[in-house]
Formats: C-alpha cells, structure tokens, sequence
C-alpha cells in the first residue's frame, strides 16, 4: 500500500522584478544624445510638473553656517539613494519604492534644478559644419532620367512605356527581374510588356533609347549589356574592346590576358590597351545618383588631454536641464491631503524626480565607463591604433563594479571624441591577437598593419596571404592565413590575384 503525505516545506527563490520605472532606467541607458533630448522633450509634453530651468539662473544658496536639519538630512537621504542606485546593476529588482515614502512637500522646499555631470562647455577644438556646407536635395536617378525623357522624341504612347522602365531601375541602373519573374524564367522586358499590354519588341525599342541617355549604360539587364552601350556610345564598337566586352568579362576580372589574346589571335600587349578602355567605363552608372543621407556624429563624450591628464567632458548640448515647477510646488503645498488633486501632483512628482535621477545616473554611469576606458587605453589615446589594447566588457565591468550587460548598453550608440578622433565606445572593445613575444595585439591593431602592407605593396606583385602572414610573424604577430583572408575582406581588400596591375 502507498502512503500518501501532505508535507510542508520552504523554498527561497529570486525573482526578477521589472518596474516601470526600472524598465526607463534602462531604456534611458542604451539612448544617444539626441535620442535622450527628444525623449526629454517628450516626458516635458506629457508631466506637466517638468519644466526646463534657466542654464544661466543658478539656485538660491543658503549663508555659511545656516543650514537646516531638514536640508542636511535630504542631501543625506539624497546621497545614499544615489549610492544605492550606483552599486546596483539595472539589473537587481528593486528592494523597496523610496519615492513613495517621500515627504514631497519638505523635498520641494530643500529642491534644486538637476545638474548634470561633467560639463557642456563644448571644446574649442570643434567645429560645426558652416552654412556653405548644408546639403541641398541631390538629384535623383529617376528625376535625371524622366527629365531627359520628357525631353526626347519618343511618342507619348512610348513615354509611358519609359517612364516604368525608369521607376523599374534599381539604384545601381539595372533593370532587374523580381524573383517571381526569375522563377518563371521571365525577362524584365516580358513581364513589363504583360503588365502595360504592349508589345515586347515595343518595351525593347524604348528600353534602347533609355539606355543612351545619360548616365549611358542605365537599364542594362546585366554588367555585359551596360559595357557595351557605353562601348557603342564611344564608336567602338568594331573594335578589340567590344569583343572582350562581348565574350571575354570573365577572363578580365582574372586577368587572364593571355588567353584573351590567344582567342582573338591577337598581340597581348593589343589586349592589354582594350583593357585600359574597359576599366574606365563605368560599371553601375546610376550609383553617381544614389540619395545617401548624409549622417552627422555628434559625440556624446569629449576626452580631451589637458597637460599630462586627460579631462572628460560630458556633451551636454541641448539637454534639458529639468527642474519642478513653481507652480506645482505651490498646488502641492495647498492641495486638500488626501484629495485627488494632490494624489495627481504626487504622481507626476514621482514620476518626474525618477527621470531626473535616471538621468542623473545614466551619465555618471556612462562618465565612470568612459573613465574606464581611458585609463584601459591610455597608450592608444597617446600614441595611435597600433597601440591599442585588447579589452572585453567584463575588464570594464569589474572595474566600475557593474554588470556586463549595464557596459554593454552604455556604450551602445555613444560616440566619443578623443585626440585619435571620433570612435564609438564599443570600438575600443577588441579581441586579442597573439604575439610571438609579449603581449597580446587588438584586433583592431592588426587590421591596421594589413591595411599598411596592402597600402604600401607594389601594384604589380601584390602580396599574398601567406606572404602578410610572413610579413606579420616579423613583426612579431602569431596569425593565421584564413585570419588574415578574413580581416581582408572587412576591410573591403580585394584577393592578390584581381589587385594586381599589369598595364
């Protein structure tokens, strides 16, 4: 027989509790500059209780000697939530709700305007773009295009058939197949004659005339066809340089001229003054049309060397400085206890002395960091990249006593600006290479000496990626051959074999 039990026991478990307003604490965290100032300006719309304070209006300060018991214990009770705050990784659930124990009324009277950490003195070393400089609206390929257009011969009936040949373009100038078409081993050409209802030979005619308009070339289906429109363009087309054109592309990009000159049974050097021709053409000509955003970095912390030292500056720019509203800190003082007007005021003070404080918080956190970084890559900052030092974010967490996911999102879109120039923080985070001797070599150190070698190679014998092995192993740098291929290839370096230059 079984006996059944009713037993009694006591489990201890940790539980993760995400709070509002922890959740804002860590939002706040991973935002940029400019995503922090619209944020601000958002929470000013909706809390009625924030208001930003005058920059040159500094707070009223008491005479020596007369401080209260009450200020004195509000910068006490002030202080030890920060330090809580600092300690503990955005991680750790909160232990109990201060703000609601808060005495708002005592806490008005002792209040002064947030004041950020670091300084917004911007450095005299920067410089804004002038006016001279502000891009205006470029002109598009399609724009370009329907321009010359509406400016040719072609009836109107073909007009219309031109104008979604152009709108069909893709932003290098090709005209492409979409992947239903592919499948069903449709032309580009065939499926625009099936959707406008008009004969193929028609689309074919007008799509011809498309491709001699400026940039010549644009609307080809493929590399070959826009080469050789711009071979046509430029009356050779009986010539050497069409026919490599027409049969030999592949043999140019492995520059394979031998065989080309044994296939059209003609003198190498012959091939190799086509091939100069053909490398001038241009291989994606609507690219020169491409509507590229320009993206403009502003950086969020200024490291600057001031004599021996080097000086942290948080960019303050257009920040908010946030304070609370006179105006509430008297309804409060008048409000019914108990009433639903003061309950309202005591909600939007909570809610705003949390963002303030986040605030307050997220930049020491993302200063001790940059802090840390600094004192990390000390010799990078002195000396250039080649000195710059591995490091992974558990060196900076330990460091600054927080967690790795608390570094992470700090340095996520943060831009600093150093003597080396602009770089993200997440840059100075590299893996390590080993050393043949001594210490081990960022990653981002040895992309550089690639970079060098490749830069400095002779054009007509590039080197392999055994021979940068070797070259590197010289230098003291233990890497391996696919190491090296891949490191390449990040850096946009073509293989040896189609960097090399014979003519």
């Amino acid at each position: 027989m079984t006996e059944i039990r009713q037993v009694l026991s006591l489990k201890q478990t940790l539980q993760l509790v995400m709070t509002p307003q922890l959740q804002q604490a860590i939002k706040l965290l991973q935002l940029s500059r400019l995503e922090l100032v619209d944020m601000v300006h958002q929470e000013m719309l909706e809390n009625p209780v924030l208001e930003e304070g005058q920059e040159d209006a500094a707070p009223e300060k008491p005479a020596e000697g007369t401080r209260t018991e009450s200020e004195e214990a509000a910068d006490r009770d002030h202080a030890e939530a920060e330090k809580e705050a600092a300690d503990a990784p955005p991680e750790a659930p909160a232990q109990r709700d201060q703000l609601n124990e808060i005495d708002w009324e005592k806490y008005l009277e002792n209040y002064t305007a947030y004041v950020p950490v670091g300084s917004a003195v911007r450095p005299s070393g920067d410089e804004l773009p002038s006016f001279e400089n502000v891009l205006t609206k470029k002109t598009s390929l399609s724009d370009h295009l329907m321009w010359q257009l509406r400016m040719s011969e072609l009836s109107e009936e073909d007009q219309v058939i031109g104008a979604q040949i152009i709108m069909s373009l893709n932003e290098d100038g090709y005209l492409e197949a979409d992947d239903e078409d592919r499948l069903a081993g449709r032309s580009p050409t065939a499926s625009l004659a099936a959707t406008m209802e008009v004969p193929i030979e028609q689309v074919e005619r007008v799509l011809a005339a498309v491709q001699n308009f400026d940039p010549v070339g644009v609307g080809a289906r493929d590399l070959r066809e826009c080469l050789l429109a711009q071979a046509r363009h430029l009356g050779v087309e009986n010539g050497l340089v069409y026919a490599i054109i027409g049969a030999h592309l592949p043999a140019v990009e492995r520059k394979n001229f031998q065989a080309i000159a044994r296939a059209l049974k003609v003198p190498k050097e012959e091939v190799l003054e086509a091939v100069k021709i053909i490398v001038q053409l241009e291989p994606k000509p609507g690219r020169l049309y491409i509507e590229e955003e320009p993206q403009y970095i502003t950086p969020d912390i200024y490291v600057v060397k001031v004599g021996e030292d080097y000086v942290i500056l948080l960019n303050e720019d257009g920040l908010p400085k946030l304070k609370v509203s006179n105006y509430y800190r008297r309804a409060l003082a008048d409000a019914e206890r108990g009433g639903e007007t003061r309950n309202y005021i005591q909600d939007k003070l909570r809610s705003a002395v949390w963002l303030i404080r986040s605030i307050h918080q997220r930049q020491r956190t993302i200063y001790r960091v940059t802090e840390s970084i600094v004192k990390f890559q000390r010799e990078f900052l002195d000396k250039g990249i080649a000195f710059l030092r591995p490091l992974v974010l558990r060196d900076v967490a330990e460091d600054v006593s927080l967690h790795e996911s608390t570094v992470s999102r700090v340095t996520t879109n943060k831009y600093v600006h150093t003597p080396q120039g602009i770089y993200e923080l997440k840059f100075f985070f590299n893996s390590s290479i080993s050393r043949v001797v001594g210490e081990d070599l960022a990653s981002e150190a040895v992309k550089d000496k690639i970079r060098q070698i490749c830069g400095a190679e002779d054009p007509a014998k590039p080197l392999s990626d055994r021979e940068i092995v070797d070259l590197l192993k010289g230098q003291n740098i233990d890497i391996a051959r696919r190491t090296v291929a891949k490191y390449r290839e990040m850096l946009g370096i073509l293989p040896s074999s189609k960097r090399k230059k014979v003519y």
